[in-house]
């Protein structure tokens, strides 16, 4: 069983990922800062496919992400659009390189986020999710694409049982396949401090949906991740699967510089009214009586 963390860090984001009891490492992720226009990209990937396909999937998908935010693509682009030609290029680069392959076809899960100023913007295909908190409240997760969510929605298991669930590694929808993936998108306007955790089925298989919260507010984000990371292995075993996890804060700058805004138009126009000439104020309370 192999604990070690691969971590990476940039401000207000941090990921790490661990191979667990796998003799591959197939998950891979990235995360990426622009501090000129307050832009965060976050892309994580689940590979799968055998004979070290899985490996060369998820890298494959990171690359495509690495390449298009070196193209500046998010710059001209509304951010799910940005998101859903990450996905698209990234199947396409599956497909390319399952053609150099024999025997093995390289396929992949993600799980993106873009943050612009205060809109964030996620995509995701496949069971790598998204969970968004506020402190350590759930406002929302993705809902995997695979046959135990399908049981989940029609009421044939629960949420705590979806984990075990042989079906649940049953996925409908993928990067790599004959076909174009339908991927599934989201979007907010952030309102105060919201937390983001993007995992792999490693991760969120053996954590609870409350560990994950509690965990991702912690102020030392390599701590938290190392205590996570180490907690998603051990459950799995000597057989357990890769474990990938990112944690991301973001709303607090866009929302106090929105405060301080409103702030400084409040003092401004009490600061007119206050220098205003005597005659001036008495008139105007004349005429509003």
């Amino acid at each position: 069983m192999n604990k070690t963390v691969d971590f990476h860090a940039i401000p207000r984001a941090a990921g790490g990922r661990a191979q667990g009891g796998r003799a591959t490492q197939e998950d891979d992720l990235i995360c990426l800062h622009d501090p000129s226009s307050s832009t965060w990209l976050l892309v994580l990937a689940d590979g799968m496919g055998g004979d070290g396909a899985g490996e060369l999937a998820s890298q494959g998908v990171i690359q495509v992400a690495c390449r298009l935010w070196e193209q500046d693509a998010w710059r001209s682009l509304p951010g799910s659009l940005f998101l859903e030609t990450l996905c698209q290029e990234a199947h396409t680069e599956l497909q390319q390189r399952g053609e150099q392959l024999s025997g093995a076809e390289p396929h992949s899960t993600i799980v993106a986020v873009i943050i612009r100023g205060s809109r964030v913007s996620w995509a995701h295909v496949g069971d790598s999710r998204l969970y968004r908190f506020r402190g350590t409240q759930l406002i929302g997760r993705t809902e995997d694409h695979s046959l135990g969510q399908l049981k989940l929605q029609r009421g044939e298991l629960t949420e705590s049982e979806l984990a075990n669930d042989p079906d649940q590694h049953k996925l409908l929808r993928g990067l790599g396949g004959p076909q174009p993936p339908v991927v599934e998108h989201g979007f907010a306007e952030l309102d105060g401090d919201q937390t983001f955790v993007l995992c792999s089925d490693g991760v969120w298989e053996h954590l609870t949906t409350e560990e994950l919260a509690s965990l991702s507010q912690r102020r030392d984000q390599y701590e938290a991740l190392q205590e996570a990371l180490a907690m998603a292995v051990e459950r799995g075993g000597q057989d357990g699967d890769n474990v990938a996890l990112i944690f991301a804060h973001a709303g607090a700058e866009s929302w106090l510089r929105r405060y301080r805004n409103k702030l400084g138009s409040a003092m401004q126009r009490t600061a007119d009214f206050i220098w205003r000439p005597a005659a001036e104020q008495t008139v105007t309370r004349d005429s509003e009586t």
